[in-house]
């Protein structure tokens, strides 16, 4: 397939629930080699594209390719290319880690000699080999994650779907799970990525989509949409609301506010800046009185202007 043609593409997708339209009209291409993100909250629609894109859900409206295929003509020839993590653990614990990978090749005709070659590899290479013969009640979270990830490359996919590949893990199987998708990306795999970790989505992907309700609020680069929708720091001021809002006040006053957005939470006033350090401190000695933590902007700033600080279920 030629470089330059996307590897998904949509056009004015969407996807509806017995009235519910849980995807309302998006469109998105991704490019080969490339790690792809969907962030949202609950609700947002992200799982619902996923769930598309594997041919899982089939298509209410619009245009949706995979690899120049169309998911509701070929979905067949779509799995075929893809492997697929999701969120549940649906591995099976009657067989053996050596034997999960090498049943599952079977469903993809790969005969039993190389399925043993190809689970052996990736058994090295998601540091699994030690464990080769143990039921998967014996595995930690973690191991689970990583044999998940093995099973979804026994195909050797073109395209790997990562529906939260980490979630509940500890930050060394996080960071090892990081590490061998990075290299994965390197080795040429396309990935498309849902996660709640806003670290591992700055990390792993090269562009990425927010959404909510349904819909795009934005598309970029993890750290051009940080310096366009928040700018270079954050400055978190504790105290009492009362306060917090006269203080609010005076900075929301101060000349050249122009470079900086404030918002009340709480017990916390977040001030949102593009100016040099220090310039705010100087012009609005008062903050010093109070406690404040002044850190680097973040794509979780990001994520909280667009799609709001309420808990969703």
């Amino acid at each position: 397939m030629n470089s330059a043609v996307p590897v998904i593409q949509a056009k004015n997708l969407r996807k509806s629930f017995n009235g519910f339209e849980a995807v309302k009209g998006i469109a998105f291409s991704i490019a080969r080699g490339e790690c792809f993100g969907f962030l949202g909250p609950n609700g947002a629609g992200k799982t619902s594209t996923m769930r598309m894109i594997y041919c899982f859900s089939p298509v209410s409206a619009g245009k949706l390719e995979v690899m120049g295929m169309d998911v509701m003509r070929a979905a067949r020839k779509i799995k075929a290319k893809l492997g697929v993590v999701s969120q549940e653990d649906n591995l099976d614990p009657d067989l053996t880690v050596l034997q999960n990978l090498v049943l599952y090749a079977t469903y993809f005709d790969v005969p039993t000699s190389e399925a043993r070659r190809r689970a052996e590899e990736l058994l090295t290479f998601l540091s699994l080999q030690e464990k080769r013969h143990q039921k998967i009640d014996k595995l930690s979270g973690g191991m689970k994650r990583r044999l998940m990830i093995a099973r979804a490359l026994i195909n050797s996919p073109e395209v790997l779907i990562l529906d939260e590949p980490t979630t509940g893990l500890d930050p060394q199987a996080r960071h090892l799970i990081w590490d061998k998708l990075r290299a994965l990306k390197a080795g040429g795999v396309t990935m498309v990525l849902t996660t709640h970790y806003m670290e591992e989505a700055h990390r792993l992907c090269d562009r990425l989509v927010i959404m909510d309700h349904g819909k795009i609020l934005t598309e970029g680069e993890p750290g051009a949409l940080v310096e366009k929708y928040v700018g270079r720091e954050v400055l978190e001021i504790r105290a009492s609301h009362g306060i917090l809002q006269t203080l609010k006040n005076s900075i929301d006053t101060e000349a050249g506010h122009a470079a900086r957005e404030t918002e009340l939470v709480g017990d916390t006033l977040y001030v949102l800046i593009r100016e040099p350090d220090g310039t705010l401190l100087e012009k609005v000695p008062e903050i010093q009185k109070f406690d404040f933590h002044l850190r680097p902007a973040s794509l979780e700033d990001v994520f909280l202007k667009l799609a709001g600080r309420e808990l969703r279920d």
